[in-house]
């Protein structure tokens, strides 16, 4: 597996992704918008070895601070570490960047998402109410307080 910058020839596949996984996915000109005109946005996916994207993540980068905005891993490839792998690969991007702290929102009822999130060190902050416009499930607000090192050979 290949994590590496989304670029714009990665957005149907990922668009796809979203839509398969979301009961609220975001339209495909949001990754074109995200990509082209958010100077915030950063965005990873995830390669197989043949070269087909299979998860996605990004984060909204403002100054100190990183907002998760989307993680997901294509249906058939779940339950095999990539979204934990790729979720690591973000931090230590967004850490890579200054980022001292990154927040996102999970479903109350998504355990597995919420155990992942655990495992890699965030931690409850508090509820959102009614905070997806779909079925009016509440949020967990989660935050990352412990940034792992700049990497010394780092660059964007």
């Amino acid at each position: 597996m290949i994590i590496r910058r989304m670029t714009k020839n990665d957005i149907k596949a990922v668009h796809d992704i979203e839509t398969n996984t979301f009961s609220v996915p975001w339209p495909e000109p949001s990754f074109h918008h995200e990509l082209e005109k958010n100077p915030a946005a950063r965005y990873l996916v995830a390669e197989n070895d043949g070269g087909t994207v299979i998860a996605y993540a990004g984060a909204w980068m403002i100054f100190e601070e990183a907002h998760i905005t989307n993680i997901a891993v294509r249906e058939d490839c779940r339950g095999q570490g990539i979204g934990k792998k790729l979720t690591e690969a973000l931090i230590q991007y967004a850490a890579n960047l200054g980022v001292q702290y990154m927040t996102l929102e999970v479903r109350k009822s998504n355990l597995a998402a919420r155990n992942m999130y655990k495992a890699l060190g965030f931690e409850k902050l508090s509820v959102r109410k009614r905070y997806y416009p779909d079925n009016q499930e509440d949020a967990l607000l989660m935050v990352l307080q412990h940034m792992p090192d700049v990497e010394d050979d780092f660059s964007e």
